[in-house]
């Protein structure tokens, strides 16, 4: 994918070239504008040996053929005159001119349109992904105002509507098999359950999300709905989804394999949105530039920041929250890339160690070198991968990053809501925490992504010395909904078994 690094110079009150100059690294491929983009968006594979695609191939397939993800073969350049008119955009109306860049050629604009419309018609605040102050030049933006109380909401309400759109076209079943550590088998469920060419299959490790997270997940209902518990981790989980991705001949005929983890591009795609979204009611307005934080375990949260940077949004610092689950930050800090056991936390979402979407970041970081990413992402598991010094440098020219452990998110919580009034949840807590000892400018406002609403981790607020908040009304009867759920074990074998008879009987 190309790409190009647009910095800021000075502070501002208005746009102008002389105060926001570009820079290319030192051998990085120079990005296309958007006069010089194609009519219809290619996407290739980081592995290499998959055909280019165009996006509703993309969404319809998740992972490529040769076990790669999908990006842009060139990343949109957004000019300093788009960014400023998009200063007075509404939440939806933004979002169709970013994901308009990304879709040209396979919806009609109007449907598109009406797409977004509906996918954030139902958020609780009518600014959809709202920024509020916390102190001195510290910010949270609340991304959990959806119906499943998390960020996965912004991606998967679209999603859903993307495959009814696509699969009604082609008049095809598929079967959605997932992984989620607690948030996107909620968010999937509630923006798919409509969908009528779906079945649903989605993985969660058994007894290691939050009480509310699994009742999200499992008390939602439907003939093409099935929760499925694994007796492992979430990496157990993933890998699973990822294997049969690979090897879908067990599927019975006429069946194919749609992902709706952050391996699916279309996540990314709406996920960039609200980084312009928040940027844009700073930038070349009260400050020259913006910062970031976000709680991530699968990257995929952090690297559509990325993205939205390497587009033209002037952002200094991508600051990578991570709980004791701590692989990005042992890269970051260390240039140390390798598993260690995974640990339960009080921030169940970040219990990843095989960041998925850090594939994305290394097909940029080795200059789309595909043999070379290939190497790196199946060489993970006891070996100690490395990168050159350059690249390192490169890396942490984007990214700083901090491990939080369970005390520290504790102590955020506790002092952020003595601090502001603001109630955190664990994963937000841990961005916070990182935006306070990363940030290195604190004339530039550092935004953490508010990534889920405290009800969900009750135990935490509570541990945390704090009254948990009750659930808002839409869900105040979760507690009361009937639950239903498959446990089986950590199995690929188990899981076809259970997909092919389900499928089966339907």
């Amino acid at each position: 994918m190309q790409s190009v690094n647009a910095s800021c110079a000075s502070a501002c009150s208005s746009w102008t070239s002389e105060q926001y100059g570009s820079a290319t690294p030192a051998g990085a491929p120079i990005l296309h504008s958007n006069k010089q983009r194609p009519e219809a968006m290619k996407y290739v594979s980081t592995r290499g040996r998959s055909p280019a695609v165009n996006f509703e191939e993309v969404v319809l397939t998740g992972l490529a053929p040769d076990g790669g993800l999908y990006v842009p073969d060139q990343l949109p350049l957004v000019s300093l005159e788009q960014l400023a008119a998009w200063q007075r955009l509404s939440y939806p109306e933004l979002a169709f001119e970013v994901i308009s860049l990304f879709v040209a050629g396979t919806i009609p604009a109007g449907k598109l349109r009406q797409m977004i419309l509906d996918s954030y018609a139902g958020f609780s605040d009518p600014d959809v992904a709202p920024v509020k102050p916390l102190y001195g030049n510290q910010w949270v933006m609340q991304l959990y105002g959806g119906p499943t109380l998390a960020f996965k909401d912004f991606a998967l309400q679209l999603l859903g509507r993307l495959l009814d759109h696509f699969l009604e076209k082609r008049q095809q079943h598929v079967a959605i098999l997932g992984a989620t550590s607690g948030d996107t088998g909620s968010a999937a469920l509630e923006g798919c359950k409509q969908c009528r060419f779906v079945d649903m299959f989605i993985l969660h490790p058994h007894n290691r999300v939050s009480e509310v997270q699994r009742r999200q997940m499992t008390s939602v209902t439907g003939d093409n709905i099935n929760n499925i518990a694994v007796q492992g981790n979430f990496d157990d989980c993933q890998e699973i989804v990822k294997k049969a991705f690979a090897d879908q001949g067990f599927l019975p005929a006429g069946y194919q394999l749609v992902a709706v983890n952050s391996i699916n591009w279309a996540r990314i795609m709406a996920q960039i949105v609200y980084y312009f979204h928040a940027g844009l009611k700073f930038v070349g307005r009260s400050a020259p530039g913006v910062s970031f934080s976000v709680p991530t375990g699968n990257f995929g949260d952090i690297y559509a920041g990325y993205l939205a940077k390497q587009m033209g949004l002037p952002v200094r610092q991508l600051v990578i929250a991570t709980n004791r689950n701590d692989i990005l930050h042992r890269f970051i800090s260390s240039n140390r890339y390798h598993k260690t056991a995974l640990e339960p936390s009080l921030s169940p979402s970040m219990d990843i160690m095989v960041s998925s979407n850090f594939e994305r970041f290394l097909f940029d970081l080795f200059q789309q070198d595909t043999a070379r990413v290939t190497r790196f992402v199946t060489g993970l598991g006891s070996t100690v991968q490395s990168v050159s010094e350059a690249e390192w440098a490169r890396a942490r020219a984007h990214f700083a990053s901090l491990s939080v452990d369970d005390a520290e998110t504790c102590a955020t919580i506790q002092e952020i809501h003595a601090r502001s009034g603001y109630l955190a949840d664990p994963h937000t807590a841990t961005g916070i925490r990182a935006a306070m000892v990363c940030d290195t400018d604190s004339r530039i406002p550092m935004i953490t992504l508010g990534t889920a609403h405290p009800a969900k981790f009750a135990a935490a607020i509570e541990q945390a010395g704090l009254a948990a908040p009750a659930l808002p009304a839409h869900m105040a009867d979760l507690y009361q909904r009937p639950e239903r759920c498959t446990v089986l074990p950590n199995s690929l074998d188990a899981i076809k078994q259970f997909m092919v008879e389900r499928l089966g009987a339907r």
